[in-house]
């Protein structure tokens, strides 16, 4: 099942995505039970927003090795979690803006993780029945930033630098082939999910151990190999199999009129 987030008659709403249709849910919330009631929208008459709203935004870095040896880093012992400010959630289709304090704008394809309740040191065995479904995100980072700092937050929190949708897909079995990312339709990444170092369920674990997991929270899960930079009025577009695809422009901010 495909849950999401989207507006409708200028009213935001909750539904289930089939096809290119959505269906309204009779539910109040995304983490229960899920009824759809009424007849399907079709997608260009609604707007998505994120799937969910995080209290957090947690994201693990060079959990691919070709991305780890790409990056001419050493792999990492354990996950390497960092965090990314809630204010740079931008939703499908939306912009992602570069930000003048950068001259090197780069994106990162990403499977994320939603937490489906508030829990704290879960095993690995039991990951699974904490977890709401997949979705994707798109890890956007101001690389110059990032390569002088020793913390990441600046360089991977500013508006818009956190895409993530456009549904959440609650069936985790269907999601474990490819990820993929394009610029402007152009191949870029080409990874698959299983050559992770840490799987979503280790990830989620080892995260839970350390704080505790609220209901609606994303847990990005590395990027494979091949990032590079984008720039304004380019495209870029994360495709993961079995969940479907996120796609935001990339606008000049000194450009952009709201």
């Amino acid at each position: 099942m495909k849950l999401c987030r989207f507006i409708y008659d200028e009213k935001p709403c909750l539904g289930v995505l089939k096809g290119e249709t959505v269906y309204q849910i009779k539910e109040k919330n995304l983490f229960g039970s899920i009824t759809t009631v009424g007849a399907g929208i079709p997608l260009n008459k609604i707007k998505f927003m994120c799937p969910t709203g995080p209290k957090t935004i947690f994201a693990v870095g060079l959990n691919y090795k070709d991305h780890a040896y790409e990056m001419n880093m050493k792999l990492p012992k354990s996950p390497l979690i960092f965090l990314k400010a809630v204010s740079s959630l931008t939703p499908h289709k939306s912009f992602i803006l570069k930000p003048n304090q950068t001259k090197e704008l780069s994106f990162e394809a990403e499977l994320a993780v939603v937490v489906k309740k508030r829990c704290k040191n879960i095993s690995v065995s039991m990951a699974a029945e904490y977890i709401l479904g997949y979705s994707i995100v798109n890890d956007v980072t101001a690389r110059d930033i990032q390569r002088i700092e020793s913390q990441w937050t600046r360089a991977k929190s500013f508006d818009t630098f956190c895409p993530y949708g456009p549904v959440i897909e609650t069936d985790i079995s269907k999601v474990k082939g490819k990820i993929r990312s394009y610029i402007n339709g152009r191949i870029i990444q080409d990874g698959m999910l299983f050559n992770m170092i840490f799987s979503p369920f280790e990830i989620f674990s080892y995260l839970s151990h350390q704080c505790t997991l609220e209901a609606g929270d994303i847990i990005a899960t590395g990027t494979p190999k091949g990032v590079t930079t984008v720039k304004p009025s380019e495209t870029v577009i994360i495709e993961i199999e079995g969940i479907g695809r996120l796609e935001n422009k990339v606008l000049d901010e000194d450009k952009y009129i709201i």
